[in-house]
């Protein structure tokens, strides 16, 4: 697309950036062109799934782009086959394979995501597991955190979602994890509080490719710079490569002058999976206890 002047440019970039993220509602002028829909396969990948008792929700096609689902990438980190990579920066995890290829998947992120770095293993696996908020979510959201404060059993209400991966180092446990989540919209923004979350589908997916003893790495600010290059978050709360934007906008921003409003992400225990509101944009904390 050749854009004339910055100003253009920045209205454009983000008028296409937030219909991307909601082309599911509200009014769109017909003489504007329409975002085109994620593809047949992508949106089959996230159909309702049986899951022993329950019935996973599919995912609203509104929340399906490039930056959140499931793909076949090449991979260019330094990582073994087999290596689960957190990218919390670019807000994507890689599981390695053979042959120079990865699957990746889009994130969710929350603060606890970026307060761990470095090698880790997969030393406890849960379906559908308990969750229970720290007693610091409890006593600096009480509104929020009180009601739940003796945990939530797993089900699809619960936060932690599908499946859970539990991050070991030295044989103890790091309270980080990897794991599904109740609200689909979160995935590819940054949250509130948690650690790091996917589509339950794509939970499902990584689970079953991970036994115990798995290693995980997760990046520091540093590694993601020299292997996913400079991102920003755009006006959708999504990351997208600094390279994409022009020269003006891109000096903007590394003056502390984001040409659009900041994203906002409110918080909850549960989410919805709709379209079109704040509250469906929410971050719950899922930063749980130790397992009992």
């Amino acid at each position: 697309m050749i854009l004339l002047h910055t100003r253009t440019k920045m209205a454009v970039a983000a008028l296409s950036l937030l219909a991307l993220a909601a082309c599911g509602g509200g009014a769109v002028n017909d003489a504007a062109p329409r975002p085109a829909g994620p593809p047949p396969e992508v949106v089959a990948r996230y159909q309702a799934v049986p899951d022993g008792d329950y019935v996973i929700p599919a995912v609203n096609t509104g929340y399906l782009n490039a930056a959140t689902v499931r793909a076949e990438v090449p991979y260019n980190g330094p990582d073994s086959p087999g290596t689960i990579v957190v990218d919390p920066y670019a807000r994507v995890l890689y599981h390695v394979e053979e042959g120079g290829m990865a699957t990746r998947y889009g994130i969710a992120v929350g603060r606890e995501g970026k307060g761990f770095s470095g090698a880790a293993v997969i030393n406890r696996k849960a379906e559908w597991p308990r969750w229970t908020p720290t007693a610091n979510m409890v006593r600096t959201e009480p509104e929020v955190y009180g009601p739940v404060k003796d945990g939530l059993p797993g089900g699809l209400e619960n936060p932690l979602g599908a499946r859970a991966l539990y991050l070991y180092r030295g044989g103890r446990d790091t309270y980080y994890r990897i794991h599904g989540t109740n609200n689909a919209s979160t995935i590819g923004r940054a949250t509130s509080a948690g650690c790091i979350r996917l589509y339950n589908q794509d939970i499902l997916d990584l689970y079953s490719r991970t036994d115990l003893g798995t290693p995980v790495k997760v990046r520091t600010p540093d590694e993601s710079l020299a292997l996913e290059g400079e991102m920003v978050e755009g006006p959708d709360g999504l990351m997208i490569p600094m390279a994409s934007l022009s020269p003006e906008v891109q000096s903007q921003i590394r003056m502390g002058q984001t040409p659009w409003a900041p994203f906002f992400a409110g918080s909850s225990v549960s989410g919805s999976n709709s379209l079109g509101s704040e509250a469906a944009l929410n971050a719950q904390g899922i930063y749980d206890q130790p397992p009992s």
